[in-house]
């Protein structure tokens, strides 16, 4: 079985793609939290399980990630594109 880890920052607006965020500018959000992206994940139709204390590799406090199950055939650009399509839309942006 494949897992995806999605962390906050690859949704954050306030990143550059250098500093870790994976989605065009106008997909990203402001602060984007775990329990927004979990959310995001069962739209797009996902089981999503939350890890509070996991912190991303360039980051310095903890947000937690997002860990994605029974993705075998979608590829994880696919996955985080379409995540980040409905947190704007969770948001109301």
């Amino acid at each position: 079985m494949v897992e995806n880890v999605l962390y906050p920052a690859y949704f954050d607006a306030a990143y550059t793609r250098a500093e870790g965020r994976r989605v065009p500018e106008d997909l990203a959000v402001a602060e984007p939290t775990v329990d927004e992206i979990a959310k995001a994940v069962q739209q797009v139709g996902y089981d999503a399980k939350i890890e509070r204390d996991k912190t991303y590799s360039r980051e310095y406090e903890p947000r937690g990630c997002v860990v994605v199950t029974g993705t075998d055939e979608t590829a994880k650009n696919d996955l985080v594109q379409a995540v980040g399509a409905y947190l704007g839309v969770i948001r109301g942006d």
